[in-house]
Formats: C-alpha cells, structure tokens, sequence
C-alpha cells in the first residue's frame, strides 16, 4: 500500500504528473514542501523521511515525468523540463510559494526552479545533490550507481526476482518495507513477467543533460534559505561520494543563505530510504525557521 494516501495527476508542461500527499489538495497549502525524488526513483522514495514531517507540514511528493506513475514523452529530460513541470503542478494546486526538497537529481531540479522562480521559493533543501561535481568524480558516482540502474530496461520472471539482485546489494542493506512498496509502486506487468516503467533511453538523455547544465551559475540566483544535506560514507568506496565536503562548502559559500548539516553513517541511498533522527530533526528546524 502507498505510504501517500491521498493521489492524483496533474499536467505538467504537456504531460501528465503523478502527484501524491499527505495533505488534502484542495485545503490550504500555505507551508507546504514538495519532495522530488532522484534519477532512477519515485516519489516513495520519500516515504520514511514523510512518517516524520506529515503532522507538521502539509507534505507533497511527484513522480517526475518518465517515472513512476507520471506520463512518458519519448524526450524532453532536462532541468527546464521538470522546472516547468513544477511550475505546472504548483499553478493547478493554486500554491503561490513552496518548499523544495530534492534528493540526488531532484536537489539539482530543486535548485534550477530556485534559480527560475525565486519569488516562489520559501526554503530549498538539497539532500546529498546539487553539487558542481569535476568529471573525474561524476564518475566514481556514475560507476558507483550503476548496479542500482542495471534493472532498466530488462524482464524479470516475478517481482521477487526483480528485486533479489537489490536485496542482495549492500546499497540497500537493510532491506526495509520501504523499499518493497518503493520498487513494487515503480514496475509493471509485461509478457514474460515484471519489468520497470523507466525507458533507459530517457535515463541516457537525463544524463547528457545534466552534464550540460552549468549548475555553479545557479547557486548566486537563489534567494531563499537553503539547506544542503550531505551523506558522509560513499556507496562502495569512501571516495565516491555524491556530495564531496569540499563542493559541499562551495555551494555554501556561494548560496546567500545556505546551511550544511552532514547526516552522519548515511549514504546516497541510506539517506533517504531509513530512519535517521538528527536528519529529520535538522529538517524540522530548518522549516520552523531555526
């Protein structure tokens, strides 16, 4: 069952967006945060940090396009794309101003609307993303997440095998409901069993794209108090981490109100997938403004 209990789609820039909540869409969204998940994920992804921020904010969360439930153009993966998107869901919801919580890719989107629309912008939280990485660590990063990308695109027999390979990673270690409800919400039925609903081929064109971006531009256009989450451990190896300490403190330097806070014993994936009370504590201050 979805930990979001209450869901619908919305139009995007052209397409359909799969929005879900744990607030009711048609009440007041004043104080409201908007999760936006990561490359190869879905708004369940959020599921963990929600059970903690729920009763004190109206809390949102969307597949982005090519994900989850959201529709699928056969192009059109690029920061401008999902800023638009966001823009268009936040019109059809009548929200004026938002908070951004992004985590891996969706930090980088988070940070891109930031740029676009400061006059919408209450707060920015960047979790473990956001970062203007040099190429020599993008990839350690990308060699780091490709056993989490390796199920795109095949057939597995069952859902049970399509998940084996992940259980059996030390990404995902525990292994946590979470997590099932997470990659069952994301496949689909085809012939010959289960396969996910992601095309590899817009992953591949997500990718050229944020290569492209520019992302140390955007940091001086942001105008909101913006904290940025950093996982302390890398995914296999110490050095491959998403958000170094040292591009982490540049984006402090260069953001007018930025905060780090290290959410410490997470990685990439940990950070958001299991419990952690000095993360949502950190959360809970900053959106009360301390």
């Amino acid at each position: 069952m979805s930990v979001f209990p209450l869901m619908k789609k919305v139009p995007g820039d052209g397409v359909g967006i799969q929005l879900a909540g744990w607030c009711d869409f048609a009440a007041t969204t004043q104080g409201a945060v908007l999760c936006i998940h990561g490359l190869s994920a879905n708004l369940q992804c959020w599921s963990q940090i929600a059970a903690s921020l729920r009763t004190r904010h109206p809390l949102l969360a969307m597949d982005l396009r090519g994900r989850g439930h959201s529709d699928q153009p056969p192009t059109g993966y690029s920061l401008a794309a999902h800023v638009e998107d966001i823009r268009c869901v936040l019109d059809d919801l009548r929200i004026d101003r938002i908070t951004l919580m992004g985590h891996s890719l969706g930090a980088y989107i988070s940070l891109a609307f930031a740029a676009a629309y400061p006059e919408r912008m209450d707060r920015l939280i960047m979790v473990d993303g956001g970062g203007d990485l040099p190429p020599e660590q993008w990839e350690l990063v990308n060699q780091a997440i490709k056993p989490a990308l390796a199920r795109l695109g095949r057939v597995f027999p069952s859902f049970e095998e399509y998940t084996a390979p992940l259980k059996n990673s030390p990404l995902f270690q525990p292994w946590a409901e979470t997590l099932e409800n997470y990659f069952r919400y994301e496949i689909i039925a085809v012939d010959g069993g289960v396969r996910s609903r992601i095309n590899p081929a817009c992953i591949r064109e997500e990718s050229e794209n944020l290569a492209k971006a520019g992302i140390s531009s955007l940091y001086s256009q942001v105008a909101c108090p913006t904290l940025i989450m950093r996982a302390t451990e890398g995914l296999f190896i110490k050095e491959d981490v998403v958000l170094p300490m040292e591009t982490a403190e540049y984006m402090v330097r260069l953001i007018r109100q930025a905060r780090l806070f290290d959410v410490a014993g997470t990685n990439h994936y940990s950070i958001v997938f299991y419990p952690h009370a000095g993360r949502d504590q950190a959360i809970a201050d900053f959106l009360a403004g301390q």
